[in-house]
């Protein structure tokens, strides 16, 4: 059975589907205090991001997994986002959740353990959930990094129609036996970058993949990708766009069905035209001082996806994005987080 998006109407909202884990965050160092704080993170930072940008067409379907020992506080959680589907539930498993204790070096690196051991999808555990979720694009970002392995992916991607997005992250990381996560270089790039039609990377992951971003580009842009994004900080974000991309829309048919977003009949990312490539530059946050940069990567990526669903053009959608990475940093976690970035008052 194909895992083609369903069709819409004037009463059906359009799902977009979040693959990711849930994780609770214990940091050090963002105090000046030397506080440890204890809230949210890992795959909230992406919906508090979807929740404040999807336009309201939309509706959120996580397709996450939660430990028994957080699921009732993440239900709590996904239930305050207003764009949560009515019908949308967390698989719970019996395994403590994801816990990552992290520890700032600077305003933007850090050092990561992770501890917890929420397992990672099957081909039929996920078919099943995609099915059952209805679904008309996808969002999927590694925070504990084995989400889904290559097989499993290279599967959905055959599978579902709709337009995939892709925060790589923690794929090319692994974890030491203490916890430690550290980079490490990622086999298969291509094959990896052939699963998506929008790549996010930072340049740590970056440097695991390629030795600069053309190289990646020219990679991701081979196996079938139409965009590689990476984000820079306070520099901003640089795309990659493979010839005709603009929009959504602009995105070839996949499997012999047209999704409801895509329009163009190009058989391919090579199929005219010349690539194109340009810095958006950031938006300096309205503080003073440091400011909270966790979950900026993933506040960016799930603007970006989310103003592309709504049918912005890719420059703009990174606009957009680099606005709201930059109102992330003024926020601490991601409770209120989604209120924060839609500009309305929120207590933490």
């Amino acid at each position: 059975m194909s895992l083609s998006p369903t069709a819409t109407s004037v009463t059906r909202k359009r799902r977009v589907g979040v693959i990711g884990s849930i994780v609770w965050d214990v940091i050090y160092g963002r105090d000046k205090r030397d506080v440890p704080m204890q809230e949210w993170g890992g795959i909230t930072y992406a919906l508090s991001g979807l929740d404040a940008a999807l336009s309201d067409d939309w509706e959120i379907v996580p397709i996450i997994k939660i430990g028994f020992d957080l699921a009732e506080s993440a239900r709590a959680y996904c239930r305050s986002l207003k764009h949560m589907a009515a019908d949308a539930a967390l698989i719970e498993v019996h395994v403590p959740n994801n816990r990552v204790e992290l520890r700032y070096l600077d305003d933007e690196r850090r050092s990561e353990f992770l501890s917890g051991g929420v397992p990672a999808w099957t081909w039929l555990g996920l078919k099943t959930a995609v099915e059952a979720a209805h679904l008309d694009a996808l969002y999927i970002n590694f925070l504990s990094g084995w989400e889904l392995d290559l097989e499993t992916t290279q599967l959905l991607r055959a599978q579902f129609a709709g337009p995939m997005y892709c925060d790589l992250h923690m794929l090319v990381y692994s974890v030491q036996p203490d916890g430690l996560r550290i980079a490490r270089p990622l086999s298969d790039v291509a094959s990896w970058c052939g699963c998506f039609d929008v790549l996010q990377v930072n340049e740590d992951e970056l440097a695991m993949m390629a030795p600069d971003p053309l190289a990646l580009a020219a990679t991701a842009m081979a196996a079938g990708c139409s965009c590689l994004c990476v984000t820079l900080g306070k520099r901003g974000a640089v795309y990659v766009a493979a010839p005709g991309f603009e929009k959504l829309s602009d995105l070839p048919a996949r499997g012999g069905t047209t999704s409801s977003l895509s329009t163009s009949s190009r058989g391919g990312a090579g199929a005219f035209g010349a690539v194109r490539t340009a810095l958006i530059p950031s938006v300096p946050p309205r503080i003073d001082g440091p400011g909270d940069p966790t979950g900026c990567g993933d506040v960016w990526g799930a603007t970006h996806f989310s103003r592309l669903l709504a049918g912005d053009m890719l420059t703009d959608a990174m606009a957009a994005a680099n606005r709201a990475a930059s109102r992330n940093v003024e926020h601490r976690g991601a409770t209120g987080l989604a209120n924060h970035l839609r500009g309305e008052l929120s207590v933490t």
